[in-house]
């Protein structure tokens, strides 16, 4: 496990903290928070990379604070991987074991099982320079587990691979977690990552986390604006009651039933429903015309004019082209209470 207490790094124009953050034994644990945000930094804090200015990190019950790296029993995967390009693959992921004293015998064994499981054997006498960015990823793994360490810490490793090796080394993480158990720390700015992998996450925010829970409720019910606007609402305006009813910057909409502070309303685009201006919307119709059409392929961001008010909604592009909307045209929106979100 990893508890991080009141946890502050300084550097010239960037303060990080106070961070409080806990990792349980055996969790995967994703870290999101735009470029900047201070999220390898905590990463780095954990392993020993960086001076804590203030603060204590526990990893495993011991306090580590004032340990080196290679006393701290953790292991972690950059997203260049950080490989050793004068030494071959072999000697790459043997690397930690010369500074772990009295578990080579069990190194040797514990890397030749690794090599096994990450399908390494026909790359062990190869130069790192010469593998694949999915091969790269898979070395850097296995150097960083050889040493069998209780925690990993993982610094985007997914962000600078093609789509195809993304998926590959996405699928191993899962399992390699689901069959050992180590605790993972993981840093992503990928929705996917977090969704896919993590069971639960933190979002940070100019060197502070904003938010902690479970993937699914940070993005369902983000906490702040910010968390709001991070997770993709895109349509956060802001909102009061009168006489019953929520009036989201002067669109009028049926109260939702969750409490809230009601200073906001925070609606994801996919649940906005754009609907040919002929069709019975009934009382939850809102007339609007489109300001703007942006075909992404699959799907189109639609941004329409209602009341005053610009609210952005996604749809399929094969209900855009079946409905013949046109930018400037008349259409009705629905937005279901449930799906509106107070903050």
């Amino acid at each position: 496990m990893i508890r991080i207490e009141n946890l502050s790094v300084r550097l010239p124009g960037f303060s990080l903290g106070p961070v409080d953050l806990c990792v349980e034994e055996g969790e995967f644990f994703c870290l999101l928070g735009p470029t900047g945000s201070g999220k390898t930094l905590i990463l780095e804090s954990v392993a020993g990379l960086v001076r804590v200015s203030h603060g204590r990190i526990m990893v495993s019950d011991r306090n580590v604070t004032g340990l080196p790296p290679e006393r701290r029993g953790v292991g972690i995967v950059y997203q260049d991987c950080a490989l050793f390009p004068h030494l071959s693959v072999e000697k790459n992921i043997h690397y930690g074991l010369r500074y772990h004293n009295g578990v080579n015998s069990d190194g040797h064994v514990r890397c030749r099982d690794l090599v096994e499981r990450l399908g390494l054997a026909h790359l062990l006498s190869r130069s790192v320079t010469t593998l694949s960015g999915g091969e790269k990823q898979r070395v850097a793994l296995a150097r960083a587990l050889a040493t069998a360490p209780s925690v990993l810490l993982l610094d985007e490793p997914l962000a600078a691979l093609d789509p195809c090796f993304r998926e590959e080394i996405r699928d191993l993480f899962r399992s390699l977690h689901s069959e050992t158990g180590i605790t993972v720390l993981m840093v992503t700015h990928d929705f996917t990552d977090a969704h896919t992998l993590a069971q639960r996450v933190a979002i940070l925010h100019d060197g502070r986390i904003e938010q902690t829970g479970s993937a699914d409720t940070v993005f369902r019910k983000p906490a702040t604006t910010f968390v709001a606007d991070f997770v993709g609402m895109q349509n956060v305006l802001p909102a009061r009651v009168e006489s019953g009813i929520l009036i989201v910057d002067g669109l009028n909409l049926a109260m939702p039933a969750e409490n809230g502070h009601h200073s906001f309303a925070a609606i994801r685009p996919e649940h906005v429903h754009v609907l040919p201006k002929s069709h019975d919307a009934g009382e939850e119709g809102i007339p609007g015309r489109i300001r703007s059409i942006v075909n992404q392929g699959l799907f189109a961001e639609l941004a329409v004019e209602a009341s005053g008010v610009t609210v952005k909604a996604v749809m399929l592009t094969s209900s855009l082209m079946e409905n013949e909307f046109r930018q400037g045209g008349q259409v009705s929106l629905r937005i279901d209470p449930a799906d509106v979100h107070l903050i």
